[in-house]
């Protein structure tokens, strides 16, 4: 068992250990320093009509002064909201190519996540959810990169409506070339069967690292495609979709107060973490343990790292890691602590 475990840890270490500013990178996510960008658009119509499928034009100035065609739409679900957010999540679409001297050159359109809220408590609750991106990024290159940036809102007219912080989501298709692959097209269901091992097996282990339940790696809400808060990359067949996650503002390590468990879990808070790998996964989730711990100094590094996150909040946040690192401080713990709840098939 030991021989195995070593060479899945050495496979981990080879493949998926690599940090996620790989060769290849967009501009936009060359550099994790943050970026100030202006956004001007009709804003008010779009917070007033939480609704509208129809985008709205505007510009974008960019870290150079360079002013760039968009539109922008709503999107998402629960943030999309008023009486959750003050301010809903935005897809940003350049309507014409952004030119080679732009931190945006190459992108055609960027999820955006904004602040919600107008307060400083949701402030640090976009920087976490950036932070848990990054997290995810010192495991593997199969994630989303992000960019953070300091947003200043104006309406059409010109007036400054706030200036908050919010940050850019990688495309997938962005994430499949950097990765020499390329997005799967799945089916509303996937089998067990047809998920890589050891990143289905990483990637619950990270989500109940940060404990966050809102997720599927193999299906989509009903009616939906596949799959709930994870994309998914790689040719389908036995062993080679790789799953990828995002969207982390139900997690416990973020603890929005609009967050909530899901019914089906049977547990009173977001921060409860519940374990939800596969136990054929087991073998596979004992290494990706193995290389979370080796990992341990750079991860809580940059969470420190974060610009603008308040010292309370990331010693918070470092002492809520803090938590399951001491749970896969062994082999025997990471299986008698998480392990023993995995699921079948």
């Amino acid at each position: 068992m030991k021989l195995i475990l070593f060479a899945l840890a050495a496979l981990f270490g080879l493949t998926l250990a690599a940090p996620a500013a790989a060769k290849g990178a967009d501009p936009l996510f060359a550099s994790p320093d943050p970026i100030q960008i202006t956004i001007k658009a009709p804003l008010s119509y779009l917070t007033r009509n939480r609704n509208a499928q129809t985008p709205v034009g505007g510009v974008l100035v960019d870290p150079a002064g360079q002013t760039l065609p968009i539109s922008l739409q709503l999107r998402g679900i629960t943030r999309r909201t008023s009486e959750i957010c003050d301010f809903p999540p935005l897809r940003v679409d350049f309507t014409a190519p952004p030119p080679a001297t732009s931190v945006f050159a190459g992108q055609k359109k960027l999820k955006l996540v904004t602040h919600c809220r107008n307060s400083a408590s949701f402030q640090q609750y976009v920087l976490l959810e950036y932070a848990a991106y990054r997290l995810y990024n010192v495991l593997t290159p199969r994630s989303f990169q992000v960019r953070l940036a300091t947003i200043t809102y104006q309406g059409d007219d010109g007036r400054t409506i706030v200036q908050r912080p919010g940050f850019f989501i990688e495309e997938l298709k962005d994430v499949a070339r950097r990765n020499g692959t390329t997005e799967t097209h799945a089916p509303p269901r996937i089998e067990l069967a047809e998920l890589n091992a050891a990143d289905a097996a990483r990637y619950a282990l990270f989500q109940h690292m940060i404990a966050n339940h809102d997720w599927s790696m193999r299906a989509g809400p009903v009616g939906d495609e596949c799959c709930h808060n994870a994309k998914l990359i790689g040719p389908r067949g036995s062993g080679t979709v790789i799953p990828i996650p995002y969207d982390f503002d139900y997690s416990g390590l973020v603890g929005a107060p609009y967050a909530t468990p899901p019914d089906q879990l049977k547990i009173n808070d977001v921060k409860q973490r519940f374990y939800r790998g596969y136990c054929s996964h087991n073998a596979y989730a004992l290494a990706a343990a193995q290389q979370m711990r080796a990992a341990q100094p750079q991860m809580l590094a940059t969470l420190s790292q974060i610009p603008g996150l308040d010292p309370r909040t990331q010693q918070r946040a470092a002492n809520y890691l803090g938590g399951f690192f001491a749970d896969i401080a062994t082999d025997a713990t990471v299986g008698s602590k998480i392990l023993n709840r995995c699921l079948g098939g």
